[in-house]
């Protein structure tokens, strides 16, 4: 783990539980591309550029989940390095519990204040083509978060971010965490189209060819969705729902999946309720979901 990995020319990626970009922009100083989970994630990438004798000027960050942004604020207080996010991902980053009050739909209990939800705060700024690096690529990828980006560097390599699961992960998890389901699959199916050298996917292996995952991963979103609209046969409260699904998928409930997966099936209830497969009612002080008719 955390072993410097070469795809092409100036272009790494540091293995870790989310993939970090590693990009040298001469031969002393390169940028980071996220900064993992959290604090001994930015400890072991510090060790592994003095061991390489590189100066970290920059770190981008692809989004704000805190798996992302964990070791910005070690790494900038060591390096002095500058950090960019995109969009309201900037102000996640900033503030970075946000990120559990969105999940939860308020102040989040002290069970969801950690480092895997909420990371430390850093100094961010907002990320545009202006501050990239001559030759980077901005690449917008919303739909798993708010305003995601991927990039492409002069080697022709893109990092993905989270756009998409292995095939290992959403086996074995079903439902994995989208917060725009359509523009979800909007990026999938632009991601289908994409050349490159290498993708760098941040929770899949890297490879040449990404478009048998990116369809895997599209495949997955239309299965959990008629999933959900058949246990909409009936009418139905978010909660019973949520055991249901919980139960066919033989998951384990717990706080942090509620908020997870929670927070994802409601952007598929909206989802489904836009594209006119569900509708709702309110009886007895309940919201129920049904299957259109």
């Amino acid at each position: 783990m955390y072993e410097l990995n070469h795809i092409k020319g100036s272009s790494y990626y540091i293995q870790s539980p989310s993939k970090m970009g590693l990009v040298k922009l001469n031969d002393t100083d390169v940028c980071l591309i996220d900064s993992g989970n959290d604090k001994d994630a930015g400890r072991k990438v510090r060790q592994l550029l003095d061991a390489n004798g590189w100066r970290l000027t920059t770190i981008y960050n692809t989004h704000s989940n805190a798996d992302h942004i964990g070791g910005n604020r070690y790494l900038q207080g060591q390096t002095k390095c500058g950090i960019y996010a995109p969009g309201i991902e900037c102000d996640f980053t900033r503030h970075p519990v946000l990120e559990p009050s969105f999940l939860y739909g308020g102040f989040p209990p002290k069970d969801l204040r950690h480092k895997f939800l909420m990371a430390q705060e850093s100094d961010a700024d907002y990320l545009t083509d202006a501050v990239l690096p001559d030759g980077f690529e901005l690449l917008p990828l919303p739909g798993h978060f708010f305003d995601m980006m991927g990039f492409r560097t002069p080697d022709n390599v893109v990092y993905l971010a989270d756009c998409l699961s292995s095939r290992e992960t959403l086996d074995k998890y079903q439902i994995g965490f989208i917060y725009d389901v359509a523009a979800y699959l909007t990026t999938l199916e632009k991601v289908k189209e994409m050349k490159a050298d290498a993708f760098v996917p941040a929770h899949a292996e890297v490879t040449e060819d990404i478009v048998p995952l990116a369809q895997y991963n599209i495949d997955k979103v239309h299965q959990i969705a008629d999933h959900i609209v058949m246990l909409c046969g009936e009418p139905v409260i978010f909660e019973e729902l949520l055991k249901k699904l919980f139960d066919d998928y033989a998951l384990t409930l717990n706080f942090e999946q509620y908020v997870l997966v929670g927070s994802t099936v409601r952007s598929y209830l909206a989802w489904l309720k836009d594209t006119g497969r569900l509708t709702v009612s309110f009886e007895d002080n309940r919201l129920l979901w049904r299957k259109a008719e």
